[in-house]
């Protein structure tokens, strides 16, 4: 297979990969956490099954995953340069902003929820509480 394919295929597996993800955390917090992404209607439930037993921030994980997929797949750095900025500020809105404000909604089951689950990185095997 020529080299050029390979990295096509690459960067459509994470394209594929941060899709599928982005589609289904939205089911588990309609479904599960009774609410959505949108500030205005967030979730009523701390969701923590499917990929978020894995890692805190599967959603927002999936979007910088898909613009890394295209920016492989199309050889641009215009979008890498935009995966590295979107994944630099979530960062900064997340620890300062969300996770506070998870926290508070949350309590307890949250900060265990942190301890135990890492915010980027996904563990091997999933975190069972």
């Amino acid at each position: 297979m020529p080299w050029d394919a390979v990295v096509v295929l690459a960067g459509s597996v994470l394209m594929g990969n941060g899709l599928y993800h982005l589609f289904m955390t939205i089911w588990l917090f309609i479904n599960i956490g009774k609410g959505t992404l949108a500030p205005w209607s967030p979730t009523k439930k701390l969701v923590i099954i499917g990929p978020y037993r894995h890692v805190r921030n599967p959603m927002i994980s999936s979007v910088p995953m898909t613009l890394l997929g295209e920016s492989i797949a199309f050889g641009s750095v215009g979008i890498f340069i935009w995966f590295l900025l979107l994944f630099g500020i979530n960062h900064i809105y997340f620890v300062y902003s969300e996770e506070p404000g998870l926290e508070k909604r949350f309590g307890e089951e949250y900060v265990t929820y942190r301890k135990n689950v890492t915010r980027w990185i996904p563990r091997l095997r999933p975190w069972t509480d």
